[in-house]
């Protein structure tokens, strides 16, 4: 029996920070359902403290704890394992990492960092995993939908970077399911209890369930037209609010 919903973010309840038709209700419902409710993201060119205080701005009705972003996973991560980061991150993410030592760096943290993805920051990024730093990354995502068109998101740096270094990336967002575990055990329910809403057929909807989630695949966003076939055995409707219409 479904327990819990775990949303995507962006294309999913907004586009461009306007809430998409009928989402704030289907979010409004949710919470008013047995079932728990978590926002999942790999944004990282805001912190989550920005990201929740957006979506709130927005309409949306979440409680801070409820929101789980990517570069907050990979904090704990470096601070777990004591890493001192070379940071190649957009500038609005950067006091994510607030107090971590920078100083003579023993890991890569990268995001999608926008116009620092250079070739200055990359090779610098280089340099350090020749010395055989891990590379730490928010996700695999190809791209993502902004102001109307699709954008290169950080999937292809990391893929350079790996290839480059000869090494392999330690995700730390969607799709990796160490990810998507972590949210279930917040919750505390098993992945069979469970769907994940996103409009990423790859990194939100085949990726969830991948580990024994449900998958529900939206046409907002990102969605583009055959994106169905990557993630067969999933719910695809319309909207997130068509989709809630039809859990209830």
């Amino acid at each position: 029996m479904l327990q819990a919903v775990l949303l995507d973010i962006s294309g999913v309840l907004h586009e461009d920070g306007v809430p998409l038709p009928g989402a704030v209700e289907a979010v409004a419902r949710l919470q008013a359902s047995r079932l728990a409710l978590r926002f999942v993201t790999n944004t990282s060119r805001k912190t989550s403290a920005t990201v929740y205080a957006e979506l709130l701005g927005m309409g949306f009705e979440l409680e801070r704890q409820q929101v789980f972003t990517a570069p907050a996973a990979v904090r704990r991560y470096l601070e777990r394992h004591r890493l001192r980061p070379y940071l190649l991150v957009h500038e609005a993410l950067e006091p994510e990492f607030d107090g971590l030592n920078l100083v003579d760096p023993d890991a890569v943290v990268l995001c999608d960092a926008e116009h620092r993805l250079d070739y200055r920051h990359l090779d610098e990024a280089f340099q350090v995993l020749q010395q055989g730093a891990p590379l730490l990354a928010v996700g695999t995502n190809r791209y993502f939908r902004q102001h109307g068109g699709l954008h290169l998101d950080v999937g292809p740096f990391v893929k350079a970077l790996e290839y480059a270094a000869d090494t392999e990336a330690v995700v730390l967002g969607k799709p990796a399911a160490g990810f998507f575990r972590a949210v279930l055990e917040d919750v505390g329910v098993g992945a069979k209890e469970a769907l994940m809403i996103g409009d990423d057929a790859e990194a939100d909807v085949a990726a969830a369930m991948n580990i024994g989630m449900g998958g529900a695949l939206v046409r907002t966003g990102k969605y583009r037209q055959g994106d169905e076939a990557r993630t067969p055995g999933a719910s695809v409707e319309a909207s997130l609010a068509e989709l809630v219409a039809g859990l209830q």
